[in-house]
């Protein structure tokens, strides 16, 4: 180190020549941070002075502020503060000592590590990502202490450097970036906007960029919720997400023990091109902007949640690595599992603007459930179910509390009402509740629920029977010497007209008349056929109706007719129509290949001659 007047030069002591190729390199992933950097060390030193000011009453009015400004001539770039500012003795050892050792200290550690995320955070070193743009870095100083005197320091990259006195008489720091020549974007005012408004739109001091002020000072997060309307909670929303619809719900955070965590977090509208990759929770330290790709903190099952969590403890730079191994993580998305549990309960409380706020987030909720055994206790009771056949909803337990009478912990439940229309058809004509359970996830939360439940089993209508759906008599239609039971001859008769397929034929006389047959599918074999299909590596043809049952209806009038069409020389057409009672059965379940659908339709057609007369 040598001196000239008040002028000293010397170099940074550390072992290595090369430092800064390798700073450029491995720092950060994005160039533009080193405004967020620049900006948030210059309210920092601002927040200091103001504290100093209030605790010492120094009694200093400033319009405190950071302003960013470009010479396009010069090609240089300047971030001012009016803060606290720094003695030479402060910038020796604030820029040449700490920061320095840090910088050595990360090259031994990580100059050969590979992933850039698990090496961000773990330095404070957001001042030397200036040299990622800049060919020189100047600081210009003044300190807030009396007698203070100005001070310039300069470093062009390498490890020599340049610090004397000034007569700057402007309290506060100005560091002032010689661009590189492939870094002029950023002297364009809009780049520069751009990345104010993503980094630094809610600091706590004006930011201002050739005087217009960027951000928003008072962020809706740092005001108490019982001073925001629901207005300002959208207004705020559409602010940070623009081109979305108006969210389902919010919910403000504002917690102080056992660690500090302010934030507004809200459940979008979802549609079918909902894409989690472009949307998530912005993460913010002290109101400075950290990343808004941090799922981490977010539990997966709420991975649609988008919004604002400030976190001050957090590092700014804060690493993917750092957060997946930070105990406070862990809280936080404890934290908001927790609160979005009570927000559940709150809303559902008004069941008329519930439901429609369900059906987007059902999916969603029943996936914690399974996940979280703490979340599935909070909201349990707060899962609604669609009734099928109206527009009315139901709890399990209130379900289960009216079936106790009929049909005591058994579920019915259909996945396709259209499909299923014939089923539904009976069991609502008998007033048994039938839930809707379509969503592609409820196959899995059935048997979810089963095993919480385990005294109670959920069927699909077309998989059994229940007795509240068959007479308790069965009557008597065939007369003669043989005198044969109705349903015997009925099912003489179909098992020989359908003989090779492969179906148990079983006939019953049902309360309802109108249906002639269906099949029954047995909900085990069912669901173990959906498994296997799912855990094959590709599609598989599988016989749905394997272990199925083909259920006749002695009730119905048309099967009624059959054993007298059979028996009064019209053998033919019986089979006709035992043909077309057995495809329309198995239409619900499956569709027909090309020729079985010819073969149906030309049926059909000779089926309507028969019934017009023309025999």
């Amino acid at each position: 180190m040598s001196t000239d007047g008040t002028r000293e030069t010397g170099t940074i002591s550390i072992n290595t020549e090369n430092i800064f190729p390798i700073i450029k390199k491995w720092l950060y992933s994005d160039k533009d941070i080193f405004l967020r950097e620049l900006v948030s060390n210059g309210i920092d030193a601002i927040s200091k002075l103001h504290h100093i000011n209030v605790v010492e009453q120094l009694k200093l009015v400033e319009d405190y502020g950071v302003d960013i400004t470009v010479d396009k001539d010069k090609g240089t770039l300047t971030v001012k503060d009016n803060g606290i500012g720094m003695t030479a003795d402060e910038v020796r050892r604030y820029i040449n000592q700490v920061a320095f050792s840090s910088a050595e200290e990360f090259l031994r550690k990580f100059k050969d590590v590979e992933d850039k995320n698990q090496i961000i955070g773990h330095f404070g070193m957001g001042f030397y990502s200036t040299f990622m743009v800049a060919s020189n870095v100047e600081i210009d100083t003044l300190s807030y202490q009396d007698g203070a005197v100005g001070v310039h320091w300069s470093c062009d990259g390498s490890t020599a450097y340049t610090l004397e006195e000034t007569d700057r008489k402007e309290r506060g720091t100005a560091i002032t970036l010689t661009l590189n020549d492939d870094e002029k974007e950023f002297l364009e005012p809009v780049r520069l906007r751009e990345i104010l408004k993503k980094y630094c739109g809610f600091l706590p001091y004006p930011v201002r960029l050739a005087g217009d002020q960027i951000n928003d000072r008072d962020p809706l997060w740092t005001k108490p919720a019982t001073e925001v309307s629901e207005d300002e909670y959208k207004s705020f929303y559409h602010k940070l997400y623009p081109f979305a619809e108006d969210p389902l719900f919010w919910i403000h955070l504002n917690i102080d023990f056992p660690f500090n965590l302010k934030g507004i977090v809200y459940f979008p509208r979802l549609n079918t091109e909902f894409d989690s990759s472009k949307n998530g929770i912005k993460l913010f330290c002290n109101q400075v902007f950290v990343s808004d790709n941090c799922p981490e903190l977010i539990p997966e099952f709420l991975t649609p949640l988008q919004g604002c969590l400030d976190a001050p403890d957090l590092p700014l730079n804060v690493s993917r690595s750092y957060l997946q191994n930070e105990p406070q993580v862990r809280k936080i998305r404890e934290v908001l599992t927790g609160r979005v549990a009570g927000k559940l309960g709150e809303l559902a409380k008004n069941m008329e603007t519930f439901v429609p706020i369900w059906e987007d987030i059902h999916p969603f909720i029943k996936y914690g459930m399974m996940r979280d055994d703490k979340f599935y206790e909070k909201v349990k009771d707060r899962v609604i179910f669609k009734v099928a056949g109206g527009k009315d909803y139901t709890t399990l337990p209130d379900y289960l509390k009216r079936a106790e009478e009929t049909h005591d912990k058994k579920v019915f439940y259909t996945n396709d009402e259209a499909a299923q229309t014939t089923y539904l058809k009976m069991f609502q004509k008998q007033n048994l509740e039938v839930l809707v359970m379509d969503a592609l996830i409820d196959s899995h939360f059935i048997q979810f629920l089963e095993m919480k439940n385990n005294d109670v089993t959920f069927k699909r209508v077309d998989s059994e029977l229940t007795e509240n759906l068959i007479e308790a008599e069965e009557r008597k239609i065939i007369t003669g010497p043989e005198q044969k039971n109705d349903n015997e001859q009925i099912e003489e008769l179909f098992k020989e007209a359908l003989a090779g397929k492969d179906h148990k034929i079983k006939v019953e006389s049902l309360k309802d008349s109108s249906v002639p047959a269906m099949i029954l599918l047995p909900e085990e074999s069912r669901r173990f056929q959906e498994l296997t299909r799912m855990m094959a590596k590709k599609e598989l043809e599988m016989d749905i109706f394997k272990d199925s049952t083909f259920l006749v209806n002695s009730a119905n009038p048309l099967v009624q007719n059959l054993v007298k069409m059979e028996n009064g020389g019209r053998k033919d057409d019986a089979r006709l129509l035992i043909d077309q009672i057995y495809d329309l059965a198995c239409l619900a379940h499956k569709a027909f290949s090309k020729e079985r659908m010819e073969a149906f339709l030309e049926r059909s057609a000779k089926v309507l001659e028969m019934v017009s007369g023309k025999d």
